[in-house]
């Protein structure tokens, strides 16, 4: 007996307005590898949230204007990220932490800047070693903002970027039960075919 092909079910529930999934990319290089693993990441978790298309904030083409004058390009960033629901942040490894770039827009937010935000921090490294930028830097910043941070970081390094599908699945497998829980559905039993 054949048993149709499932789609993969939506962690928002029937009755709820599907989340925003932003991408917000601390690289200060345009067009940079870290900027298409934020899209490859939030197209998964919109794919696998019921939202629509995701959003990217690109903090390279924002760069002058993060240490100048606040603008209206800016303003928009910071509205954007924060209407997020689910909020990929995402950066190369600096020094053994995260981007001055990104430090700065997130430092533009006051307390609670990020309140109601389901924020996944991602980190693309050179090396495994870095594996916990994530973790030790970045997550304390945005639960300091108010994100709420229910999954471990997600860390690609350079062997993953040629097609980072097969690392976010398997960050995937244990994400999936936490933002569910967060975002308000009901986890999958295990084994369900998807």
């Amino acid at each position: 007996m054949t048993h149709p092909t499932l789609p993969p079910p939506a962690l928002a529930p029937a009755d709820a307005a599907p989340p925003s999934v932003v991408a917000l990319v601390g690289n200060p290089r345009p067009g940079s590898r870290t900027l298409g693993a934020a899209l490859a990441l939030a197209g998964t978790l919109a794919r696998r949230t019921g939202a629509g298309d995701p959003a990217a904030v690109d903090l390279a083409t924002l760069a002058p204007a993060l240490l100048g004058p606040r603008t209206t390009e800016v303003d928009a960033a910071l509205a954007s990220v924060a209407a997020a629901d689910v909020l990929v942040v995402a950066t190369p490894v600096h020094k053994a932490s995260f981007t001055g770039l990104l430090k700065a827009f997130l430092d533009l937010y006051g307390p609670d800047g990020l309140a109601d935000v389901v924020a996944v921090p991602l980190v693309v490294s050179a090396a495994p070693h870095h594996a916990l930028v994530g973790e030790v830097h970045l997550r304390p910043v945005l639960v300091e903002l108010g994100a709420t941070v229910p999954t471990r970081s997600l860390t690609l390094v350079d062997a993953d970027l040629a097609d980072p599908d097969a690392a976010i699945e398997r960050w995937w497998v244990r994400a999936e039960r936490p933002l569910g829980r967060v975002l308000g559905a009901a986890p999958q039993p295990a084994g369900v075919a998807r």
